[in-house]
């Protein structure tokens, strides 16, 4: 066994003093992540700072018609709450389809966030990682890279991020508040995950000791909806995800957010495909365009060409239901 101290935080102050104030130290929620490393040898850390007591755990109405949602709220909790079913289905459905419904009763809107790539070789610890040990190579690049990333990839790593719940927050344009040994700061979702470029270790832009505390969604005066697609039914990863919101007005397109989740590193906004679709017709045309601006960058691996198909038909599915067609 490897050793760790246990620390009940009392207050979000506190909490992030404690973990600010040691190197090896990381914040405990429920653990779903966090515990399967440490029993894997992918992380051992000297200090675990227990943070499901805090009073982080209330989804609340925000003036202007969006909610904030505490970061200790339970993500089965959160997929019911009747706030987010009716403002946020795209929320709601993504929380979902992720995982069981046993890990959802524990998994919490932080920790979801925070979570690491599901890669096979990051978790195999007998196997060269950068986002493990950097420098030491990446095994998915030359070995079983279907799962693993299209867009946004480095030589250093190609993995992917797992969350369903961050590409629908990406999409609703969400953003996270922070605390941290200098105070309080707001992070976008869309730009609070990393790609890996020459740092693959680093998951997310926080730094040290920095918790989050809630994630405020502004209102979303659209229709929205997540479709996954994944080797089976339940308690699978995406291959593809596709969370959209769509404002038609008299056939054509008003307003319209996207994202991509199991196509990248991060939650991928696909801002190129809502440049092409604003103001165009809605249709399964006009989607498909837009679906092949976004994915024209995309570098497929040697396992892992279909995904560009599949996102293609993902996005116009989703788009054609939000525009009333029938799918």
């Amino acid at each position: 066994m490897i050793p760790f101290t246990y620390q009940r935080a009392e207050d979000p102050g506190s909490a992030v003093a404690a973990v600010a104030g040691t190197p090896a130290a990381a914040f405990l929620a429920g653990g779903t992540n966090l515990v399967d490393h440490m029993k894997l040898g992918v992380t051992s850390p000297e200090l675990l700072v227990d943070v499901t007591g805090l009073a982080l755990d209330r989804v609340e109405p925000l003036d202007d018609g969006g909610v904030r949602i505490g970061a200790g709220v339970r993500n089965s909790d959160l997929a019911a709450h009747p706030l987010i079913r009716e403002r946020f289905p795209v929320l709601s459905q993504a929380l979902l389809s992720g995982a069981s419904g046993q890990l959802r009763n524990l998994a919490t809107t932080g920790g979801n966030l925070m979570q690491r790539t599901r890669c096979p070789y990051f978790q195999d610890t007998t196997t060269p990682c950068n986002k493990r040990e950097p420098g030491t190579g990446c095994s998915a690049i030359g070995g079983w890279n279907r799962y693993h990333a299209i867009l946004g990839a480095s030589d250093q790593c190609v993995a992917v991020n797992p969350s369903d719940m961050a590409v629908a927050l990406c999409a609703l344009d969400a953003v996270v508040q922070v605390r941290g040994p200098d105070g309080q700061r707001s992070v976008p979702v869309v730009e609070f995950h990393r790609l890996p470029d020459g740092e693959p270790q680093r998951d997310t832009v926080l730094g040290h000791g920095e918790l989050i505390t809630s994630v405020d969604v502004p209102e979303l005066p659209m229709a929205s909806r997540y479709r996954k697609v994944r080797d089976r039914a339940s308690f699978a990863f995406a291959l593809v995800s596709v969370a959209a919101a769509l404002d038609v007005d008299d056939g054509r397109v008003r307003d319209v957010r996207i994202a991509f989740g199991g196509l990248a590193h991060k939650p991928w906004r696909a801002t190129r495909a809502e440049r092409s679709l604003l103001g165009g017709p809605a249709t399964r045309d006009g989607f498909g365009r837009a679906a092949d601006a976004e994915l024209e960058a995309a570098e497929p691996l040697s396992g892992n060409g279909f995904k560009i198909p599949m996102a293609r038909a993902a996005l116009v599915s989703v788009l054609a239901g939000l525009a009333g067609e029938d799918v």
